[in-house]
């Protein structure tokens, strides 16, 4: 240390801020205590300021040691064959290109395997390789369409390396007993200590998996302390009732009917009517049915409607909207909520005992159709009513497949949700053999994968028709990469004659043969690449 350093340092104590402070606003506009102003002053500070972290340096008391790092909770799940891990291992390295369009060539997109590859691997109870435990938190982080499986497959080693990682904290929030102060459920104090005590969204993950294993328990754990919690809060524990949803649950929704909350009321009254024995059902069944009848006097039966000329205090109460959205009629928009929230076996009694396919083929006078039918579409895909949804869904065959109720395709897609999957793959399949592949994206997301062969064959058939006639590739992108990842990989030996480059019709678009080409060499490489990754996840047989 300089002489210079050594008389700084015994004249000045150790004002560290003071320093820091000085050294910001320069020893031009502030002079270091005990130092005379002059042109050495900035190297007077410089020394102060070595003198002073010594000091603190050499008078920092030792810390006590942190706690020792448990060790990561065993797997119990066998491990993964050799093949599938080297297989997880590539399906994590891979990352989509830094391009957001252009051509992409015949090469498979392997993040998108990845979701299929992880559904195969939990229902096999495989479990993850320590190694690979990073990337995958990694990928889940980035994906949240990825979490539920990746964090299921991760297991609980994910959970203890979360708690070390700020970046992966969010596995604890995703998986069920991830946070810390998580209770044993067959633990009823810690269960009602967490309820009490614990941060919001240990609390809604608390009352869902309480609710999956105990429903009446989670409900009145929720009575408990109903009247004081915040209104948004009151929202999302209500929202996780649907889990398990019965008719012991009514007489609290039929409270929360008045809540000082419209949206707490809204949800309650959705809950009710999903209930057909529900009082509050009864209720809106009376309403709608006084709406709609049945006009027998003229030369074919007719149904005529009435619309609400007033929505009261009751029906408000019963979750009905009085203020319609702009550019729609109160009217229509007060019967549209009743006829939705109506249990569906409402309707056979009240318009001559018709079954739902005849009940929709009548005429609806003064041009209610649409909107009573539109109602009708709502209330089977909340009450789940595959009779009604086929009867509203018509033959695929119908001019633009509408049916006699379906106003949009997302309409559809919801309707079809409640057919099963084999019916569900079939009336695609006949859409897509009238109408091609335009209209169908939305439809085949909610067909069954692998897709059944009628649905598969459709798909590749329109596909083909469409390459035949000079169409452009990219205007099929989205149902290409659906047919990747849903089409059954045995379907792959069936597809080896359209790898050719097909002669392009003067019409066509310019390169349109090759691009086709590209996409079918993609779609047949992807589903041998499926179908060597379900080979992988197969148990290895002893051997003899």
């Amino acid at each position: 240390m300089s002489r210079t350093t050594a008389t700084v340092a015994a004249s000045l104590p150790d004002h560290w801020e003071q320093l820091v402070t000085t050294a910001l606003l320069g020893t031009d506009r502030r002079t270091p205590p005990g130092v005379a102003p002059g042109p050495q002053t900035p190297s007077d500070l410089l020394d102060a300021a070595a003198a002073a972290t010594v000091r603190r340096r050499a008078g920092l008391c030792p810390a006590r040691p942190a706690e020792r790092l448990r060790p990561a909770p065993e797997d119990p799940r066998p491990p993964l064959p050799p093949a599938a891990a080297r297989r997880l291992a590539a399906l994590l390295a891979d990352r989509p290109g830094a391009s957001g369009g252009g051509r992409r060539g015949a090469a498979p997109d392997l993040m998108e395997l990845l979701p299929q590859w992880l559904q195969a691997a939990n229902a096999r109870g495989y479990a993850a390789p320590p190694q690979a435990l990073p990337a995958l938190l990694d990928a889940a982080r980035g994906r949240t369409d990825l979490r539920p499986a990746a964090l299921r497959f991760a297991g609980p080693r994910a959970l203890w390396l979360a708690r070390l990682n700020p970046d992966w904290r969010f596995a604890l929030r995703a998986a069920p007993g991830g946070g810390p102060s998580a209770p044993d459920l067959r633990d009823p104090q810690g269960i009602r200590r967490l309820w009490q005590e614990g941060l919001f969204a240990e609390r809604v993950t608390l009352l869902t998996a309480l609710r999956s294993r105990d429903a009446a328990a989670a409900r009145a754990l929720l009575e408990e302390t109903w009247a004081t919690e915040r209104a948004e809060d009151r929202l999302m524990f209500l929202d996780s009732l649907r889990a398990g949803l019965a008719p012991d649950d009514e007489t609290f929704l039929e409270r929360a009917l008045a809540d000082r909350s419209r949206n707490v009321r809204e949800t309650a009254a959705g809950l009710l009517s999903a209930l057909p024995a529900s009082a509050l059902a009864a209720r809106m069944a009376a309403r709608a049915a006084a709406c709609v009848a049945v006009d027998r006097t003229r030369d074919v039966p007719t149904i005529v409607v009435e619309a609400p000329h007033e929505c009261d205090a009751a029906m408000e109460r019963d979750g009905v909207v009085a203020k319609a959205p702009a550019g729609r009629g109160e009217r229509s928009w007060w019967l549209g909520q009743l006829v939705e929230a109506a249990p569906l076996g409402t309707w056979p009694g009240r318009l001559g005992g018709r079954p739902p396919e005849e009940i929709v083929a009548l005429p609806v006078a003064e041009g209610w159709q649409g909107e009573l039918h539109a109602a009708w579409c709502r209330a089977a895909v909340r009450q789940r009513d595959a009779a009604w949804s086929r009867a509203l869904l018509g033959e695929p065959s119908a001019p633009e497949a509408g049916g006699p109720g379906a106003v949009s395709l997302a309409e559809r897609a919801r309707l079809l949700a409640a057919l099963d999957a084999g019916e569900r793959a079939a009336w695609v399949a006949g859409f897509i053999e009238t109408h091609g592949l335009s209209e169908a994206f939305q439809l085949l997301g909610v067909c069954a994968v692998p897709w059944a062969p009628p649905l598969g064959r459709a798909v590749v058939d329109a596909l083909n028709i469409a390459r035949d006639a000079g169409s452009y590739p990219w205007s099929f992108s989205g149902v290409m990469g659906l047919a990747e990842r849903c089409l059954d990989p045995s379907e792959a030996s069936r597809l080896d004659a359209l790898l050719a480059i097909p002669d392009e019709p003067e019409d066509a678009a310019p390169g349109a043969g090759s691009y086709w080409s590209e996409a079918f060499q993609r779609l047949v490489t992807t589903l041998r690449l499926r179908g060597a990754m379900l080979a992988e996840l197969a148990p290895e047989e002893p051997a003899p």
